[in-house]
This record gives structure tokens, C-alpha cells and sequence, in this order.
């Protein structure tokens, strides 16, 4: 009996042993199916990456070497509400901005006929970038070029140019070249800057001094007169304590119901700082005449006004809102239906849709001097001809003072398109700027110490240590490279 039992133990151990061992087998032979697979999986995910590097490569070789920088933004994809895009399109879409795709005009005075001996060749020849296969200059060209002849009455100043006497425009003419931009379809309203004004708690230049200018025949009590003071450059226009945007002749009156109208007594400061908050900037005057003359920009499509080159007021008062027949300042027939300002959509839009390019208001412009910034446009105390004030053409420019605020002068806004970021790298030297910061993945600069942070901490010294010393070698500065953001400049000429 004891045999039997001791048999049995010895089979049951030894169906356990086999067991055991089954199982060992089959997780081996499972491991090993799955590392077959995997490595199936690894072989064509590298044959999948080595494919894809191949075609990168080959991209890479079209694209042109060393340029590292991202495609550029197609500008068929963007689009502002109420703004307008000026540039180089064919018939069915906008050039994009890997060619040229700017626009060149002859810009100035339309009085000059100077501008019909610029060739259409000069417009359309060569792109205006590319100076690459240009001849080099002498030095005497480049400082005729650079300062011309010194005037008989002593040299001029900085961005000095010669206007002409009746509508105030560049003379003479020549031919200029702007990059694509955006631009408001019509004036910015009263509507659209009280609502600036109640957002931010804007106050107006015009609020800050307690006046502004107003044209005299406005005024509700004409016998005061005498006793307001007068703009010495143009004795029409008096300045009227409590004149600003809300009560745009004085103390009394009202925007109320001119809500549609172009906002006035704004500042140069006043229509930049709305501009700013949109997300916008005033506009360039190059980029504004490009905007009105609306495509005639050669020698043999070049028009005197707007509509063309009648300079009849039964014409004129169709397309803008300028001053008639009547007598300046007094009296106002109102051929075109008004006597100061006109609502902004109230005439037809030039054929780039633009609205009001010429009369209702000036519209300052971006960049002059503080002293001199320039308006364009004319506005509704100017004539065709130029009898009345200027004369309200194209080419139509006069400068103010940067704090002016008038009852004629507002603005509109402009954007440039969207443009790639372009990067360069400038040598830093961390001996003497401080260590780069560290720039992880995600795009976070983690805290790194920073030059003398040593003299913030006390450094005890051990006076065992007297007897030993280092060999003193001289560090070798840490020069490095750091990848910068390469600022935009103006690449119009």
C-alpha cells in the first residue's frame, strides 16, 4: 500500500513538472509571434519614414538653398470685413507674394503734364526689387542722386518735396511702387468711433485742449465773430471753445442723426490711436493714391479727377461732395444736397470700391513730421479748379499740424497682408550678455541664472584651503548664436 501511494505522489509531480513547462513553451512561442510582428510593423514604418524623407529631400531641392524660412501665406485666404485689397491680381486671383505682386503708378500732381513723358516701359519693365543686375554707380552719380543741386534759397529739410500751387500735389510726377495692402472701404463713421471712445474711455485731443476749428459760416451766432480767434493761415476757419467730435460746431449741437457721417476734430494721434485699437494703421500716402486712382495709373489712362477729366460742377456733384458756384465761406448753394459733411456711402465708389477718395473730408495719412503731417482728398470747402482753396483732383495733398482738429479732416485704415517671419541669427556672447534662455518644445524659456548672480549669495571660504591653489587658465569666451525675429521694413522704394 505504501508503494501505491508513493507511485501516485511521484506521477502527480511529474504531471505538474510537465505542465509547468507546457505553459513556459507557449509564452515563448507567443513572445516570439509578437516580436515577428512588431518587427514586421518596424520594418515598413522605416521603409514608410525613408519614402518620406526621400520626397522631403527632393522639395528640398527645389526650394531654394539656405533660404529656411516658411512658405509664404497664400493672400487669396484672407479677408477683412469693409476693407478693400489693393495689389497685383490676374483675372481671377491675387498674385502671391513669392512674386512680385506690388503695383507701380506714377504718383503726384495732376496738373503736371510732365507725367505723359514717362513711358509705359518705365512701369512695367522690371520689377522694382530687383536690383541685382544693375550697373554700379560712380560716386558722383550717387551724391547728385543722393542731395541734387542746392537750392538758390539754401538747402531744403529732411522729406522736403515741391508741390504744386492748386491742388497741393508732389511735383513732378514720377514713378513709385507700394506692396499689396488692405483698405478701408469708406471713411471711419461717427458711429464707429463712439464705439471706440466708449470702450477704451478715449479722450480726444480736441476735449483735451477745450477747442477746435470751425468753419466760420457754421457758427449758430454769427454776430461772435469778432471776438473768436482765427486760424492765421486761413482766416475762415475760427476756433470754437467746446468743439469736438460729438458736437461738431460748438456747444449745442449734435452728431445725432450724422451717425452715418465721417467722424471729424480728430487729431493725427486721436486717428492713429483708433486705428491701433482695430488692429490697423493709417494708411501710407503712396498706398492712398494707389487706392484712387483705381488702376489708371500709366501716362495714357491718367485721369484729373476721380470720374474722369470733366470739371463741371453738374458733373462733379454726382461723384463728390465739394463746394459749388456760391461765394467761400457764405454761400453754400449745396448742388450736391449738403453743406458740410455727406454720409459715406451717399456717392458712388470709385471702380476699386472705394468710397469719398475725393471730397467730404481730408484723411490724414502716415508718417511726415509732427509739425507737417499730410491729409489727402480734399474735403467740402474745396472746388475743381482750385479757385476755392484746393482743388479737389487726385492728386490733391496739403500738410497740418499734427494736433489740428477741424470740422473737415478724418481718416480711414489701412493693414498689410499677412507676410512669412523671417529669422536671422546674431552672435551672443554670454560672458558678457548673460546665458540664452532655454526653449523647450512647447515654446516656454525656462528661468536660467543670469550674469553676477554669484554676488547675491555669501560664499564661505575654508581657511584649511590656504595652501592649495589651482592653475589659473584663462576661459575661453562663450560665443553663440541666437535666432532673432528680422524686422520688417518698408520695401517700397
Amino acid at each position: 500500500m505504501a508503494t501505491l501511494v508513493t507511485a501516485l505522489n511521484l506521477c502527480k509531480r511529474n504531471l505538474l513538472s510537465l505542465l509547468w513547462w507546457c505553459l513556459i513553451i507557449v509564452q515563448l512561442l507567443v513572445v516570439a509571434s509578437f516580436h515577428s510582428q512588431i518587427g514586421g510593423v518596424s520594418a515598413d514604418a522605416s521603409a514608410e519614414k525613408s519614402q518620406k524623407l526621400k520626397q522631403q529631400g527632393q522639395q528640398d531641392d527645389e526650394v531654394e538653398i539656405g533660404s529656411a524660412l516658411d512658405p509664404h501665406p497664400d493672400p487669396n485666404d484672407e479677408d477683412h470685413v469693409g476693407m478693400i485689397y489693393v495689389g497685383a491680381t490676374n483675372e481671377t486671383h491675387r498674385i502671391t507674394h513669392d512674386q512680385p505682386n506690388g503695383i507701380k503708378y506714377i504718383f503726384g500732381t495732376s496738373f503736371d503734364e510732365s507725367h505723359k513723358l514717362i513711358e509705359e516701359k518705365d512701369l512695367l519693365l522690371h520689377n522694382q526689387h530687383n536690383h541685382d543686375h544693375e550697373m554700379p554707380k560712380s560716386r558722383e552719380e550717387i551724391m547728385r542722386e543722393r542731395h541734387g543741386q542746392v537750392h538758390p534759397d539754401g538747402p531744403k529739410p529732411f522729406g522736403h518735396v515741391h508741390t504744386h500751387e492748386l491742388d497741393g500735389g508732389v511735383t513732378p510726377p514720377r514713378v513709385v511702387h507700394v506692396d499689396p495692402f488692405f483698405l478701408d472701404e469708406t471713411l471711419v463713421t461717427n458711429k464707429e468711433f463712439g464705439l471706440f471712445v466708449r470702450s477704451v474711455y478715449y479722450k480726444t485731443e480736441a476735449e483735451h485742449y477745450g477747442w477746435s476749428f470751425v468753419l466760420s459760416s457754421f457758427l449758430p451766432h454769427a454776430e461772435d465773430l469778432h471776438m473768436m480767434e482765427k486760424d492765421p493761415e486761413a482766416e475762415h476757419w475760427v476756433t470754437v471753445n467746446g468743439a469736438y467730435w460729438r458736437e461738431p460746431e460748438g456747444p449745442g449741437s449734435s452728431y445725432k442723426f450724422r451717425e452715418n457721417h465721417p467722424v471729424v476734430h480728430v487729431s493725427h494721434r486721436d486717428a492713429a490711436e483708433y486705428c491701433k485699437w482695430k488692429g490697423k494703421r493709417l494708411p501710407g500716402e503712396w498706398e492712398w493714391e494707389a487706392a484712387a486712382r483705381a488702376g489708371h495709373y500709366g501716362p495714357q489712362n491718367r485721369t484729373l479727377y476721380s470720374w474722369g477729366e470733366e470739371d463741371d460742377v453738374e458733373v462733379a456733384k454726382k461723384y463728390a461732395n465739394l463746394w459749388g458756384h456760391g461765394e467761400f465761406p457764405w454761400e453754400n448753394l449745396a448742388e450736391d444736397g449738403w453743406r458740410g459733411t455727406s454720409p459715406v456711402k451717399y456717392y458712388p465708389p470709385n471702380p476699386f470700391g472705394f468710397y469719398d477718395m475725393t471730397g467730404n473730408v481730408w484723411e490724414w495719412m502716415r508718417g511726415g513730421k509732427h509739425k507737417a503731417r499730410i491729409v489727402r482728398g480734399a474735403s467740402y470747402v474745396d472746388s475743381l479748379d482750385g479757385s476755392i482753396n484746393h482743388a479737389a483732383t487726385l492728386g490733391a495733398r496739403a500738410t497740418l499740424h499734427g494736433t489740428t482738429t477741424a470740422g473737415n479732416v478724418g481718416f480711414r485704415c489701412a493693414k498689410a497682408p499677412k507676410r512669412r517671419t523671417e529669422y536671422h541669427y546674431k552672435t551672443h556672447d554670454e560672458s558678457t550678455h548673460g546665458q540664452l534662455a532655454i526653449e523647450d518644445e512647447f515654446g516656454k524659456q525656462h528661468v536660467v541664472p543670469t550674469r553676477d548672480w554669484e554676488e547675491d549669495y555669501i560664499v564661505m571660504e575654508d581657511e584649511n584651503d590656504e595652501d592649495e591653489f589651482e592653475e589659473e587658465t584663462e576661459e575661453k569666451p562663450k560665443i553663440k548664436k541666437r535666432k532673432v525675429v528680422l524686422p520688417r521694413t518698408r520695401r517700397s522704394n
